[in-house]
């Protein structure tokens, strides 16, 4: 019967993981807390405070199929292992936790698994020396100061390599720390206990007795209280998770989304989803669960602001009746940032890319879109649409009102028409977030001018002047004219008219090809310039094609080249922005 349940010990619900007789329903997050928190956890339950109840659902075999449900984590690697495996072969009933997922699973890695996470100044490879292998230990000879009331007791992750895994590691300092996990093989031997334990190695009665009050802890208090619903309606299991989560801090609304997409879907949606999100890191780009939520709504629902009925059983039907070509379309779309030379640094709004997936989607065109002659035209008009609605910000406030302008270029009515236009709508859509967009005039013109050689938006300037650029397999440098080391060659007279802000904005860079830029290496732009002439280059077309104005090019006359390349690279941007 629905209700409060009779209070279980820590170790009773550690028991039912083990068992499998707790198990997580597909729509829960996943495991977020940091060790710091975990070991917070164990510390407040020495203190004796309580951990807030739980809210559990007794599930019967035969709703199984409503669901996919996962087992709970043991060994934890941050950023790597953060995923729960799926439970596949449920033969009984089980309890599915709506509520308290994070604090279990804390429970579950400090007694019985481990938790790596980044060892400060080493890679990010999924590697021991990256990621080592901690457990937790509890220091039975030390406590904190009276003076820090937060965390009284010292438990702490250590890690094996230095530990050995041993159930009591001495430090270098003397004190001694505790394995919290060995508490269970100490309680349930019938042949070596607590007792035994603590006289082999010598330890003290205070210490002792700190071992006793944790395995009171685990095994005597009833620390778990729990409400348990049996009603067997997988819908109304949803509405619970979600009522709990949306009125407080413990779930974003997208997060909430993704329960109610997962809980609809027949396929493994988290499997898909995060196979998605690796899938484009490794092309360079990191996107989340609530931008992959985004583009579908962006592709299929009227409303594209995230709300909690978007979500609707037929809404999560078309999604994963679609979701092959939406995920190969994703996919396309960041390929082609790739072919466009984009970074995860320099693509300064991925809302941007959304208009983009729209059309690639709508019309079919993901397929081959990025290789194909056939579109080498569309690729370029979509190029410039792109750095010039990134350099112009327009994608940045008010984003779901910005998109819902952008689709109407697309369709005037989403749920009549998906696409009424032939090619990529640049101009359309720019008539549509007309009011987003920064005006064009000298004042924008000249605060791009000023942009720095390493500032994020730096790159997509360049790319606009110098379109020609391998940019797929990034084999192109920004290069000083005037070379960076050579500023300081400069009289008084010109660093007090030029500072070094002028010397290193992007009138006095160029993009190169990487082999060009390396023969130019350090030389004065005079010397660099006289040396390609004399390979047999045309005057006129190379400074045309380097954006290079014919004056004197010697340092002494940076005052005239800077204004004279400031007014050219002004007049060609004011053009490709007005796209």
């Amino acid at each position: 019967m629905s209700g409060f349940q009779q209070p279980i010990t820590i170790y009773s619900a550690m028991r039912n993981i083990e068992e499998k007789c707790y198990l997580l329903p597909a729509f829960q997050r996943e495991f977020v807390w940091s060790s710091e928190q975990i070991e917070r956890l164990f510390d407040s339950l020495m203190q004796g405070y309580p951990i807030s109840s739980m809210l559990f659902w007794k599930v019967k075999v035969e709703t199984v199929t409503d669901f996919n449900f996962y087992l709970f984590l043991d060994d934890y690697i941050e950023r790597y292992k953060t995923h729960n495996d799926r439970h596949t072969s449920i033969s009984k009933d089980f309890i599915a936790v709506l509520d308290g997922q994070q604090r279990l699973t804390a429970l579950h890695i400090g007694l019985y698994g481990s938790y790596a996470y980044h060892a400060y100044h080493k890679s990010w490879d999924n590697t021991p020396n990256s990621f080592p292998e901690r457990k937790l230990y509890l220091c039975i000879t030390k406590m904190n100061s009276e003076e820090d009331v937060d965390k009284k007791y010292l438990f702490s992750f250590l890690k094996t390599s230095d530990t050995n895994s041993a159930d009591l590691h001495k430090e270098t300092d003397g004190e001694l720390w505790f394995r919290v996990g060995k508490i269970i093989d100490l309680h349930l031997s019938r042949s070596y206990d607590l007792d035994d334990f603590c006289d082999d190695n010598d330890i003290s009665k205070t210490s002792k007795k700190m071992l006793r009050a944790l395995e009171n802890q685990i095994f005597t208090e009833f620390n778990i209280n729990y409400y348990e619903e049996d009603e067997q309606n997988p819908d109304k299991a949803v509405s619970i998770f979600t009522r709990i989560n949306s009125g407080g801090t413990y779930l974003s609304i997208s997060d909430i989304m993704f329960s109610l997409l997962v809980a609809n879907w027949k396929k493994d949606a988290k499997y898909e989803i995060n196979w998605l999100k690796e899938s484009v890191a490794n092309k360079g780009f990191n996107i989340d669960t609530s931008f992959i939520l985004k583009t579908m709504l962006f592709l299929y629902h009227k409303q594209v602001r995230f709300l909690i009925n978007s979500f609707s059983k037929s809404f999560c039907k078309s999604i994963e009746d679609n979701w092959e070509k939406i995920r190969d379309t994703i996919e396309t779309a960041f390929d082609l940032m790739r072919v466009y030379g984009l970074s995860e640094q320099t693509l300064t709004s991925k809302n941007a890319v959304l208009p983009i997936i729209y059309y690639l989607f709508h019309s079919n065109k993901y397929i081959q879109f990025t290789t194909a002659v056939r579109y080498c035209d569309e690729r370029n008009r979509i190029k410039n649409w792109l750095y010039s609605v990134l350099l112009r910000r327009a994608f940045g406030n008010q984003s779901d009102g910005i998109l819902t302008s952008a689709r109407k270029a697309f369709t005037d009515d989403i749920e009549s028409s998906f696409i009424n236009v032939l090619n990529f709508p640049a101009t359309e859509i720019n008539e549509h977030i007309k009011r987003n967009l920064d005006a064009v005039d000298d004042e924008y013109i000249n605060e791009l001018l000023a942009t720095q050689k390493d500032n994020k938006y730096s790159f997509a300037i360049l790319s606009l002047l110098f379109p020609d650029m391998d940019y797929k397999n990034n084999n192109f440098h920004k290069d000083h004219l005037h070379p960076e080391a050579h500023y300081k060659k400069l009289s008084a007279e010109m660093k007090a008219l030029h500072p070094f802000a002028d010397y290193n904005s992007i009138i006095n860079l160029q993009m190169l090809d990487a082999n060009e830029n390396e023969s130019k290496s350090d030389k004065t732009l005079k010397q660099w310039v006289d040396d390609e002439l004399q390979s047999g280059c045309n005057r006129e077309s190379f400074l045309k094609s380097h954006l290079i104005p014919d004056v004197d090019l010697s340092l002494e006359n940076f005052d005239e080249f800077y204004r004279k390349r400031k007014e050219l690279l002004a007049d060609k941007l004011k053009k490709l922005l007005q796209v």
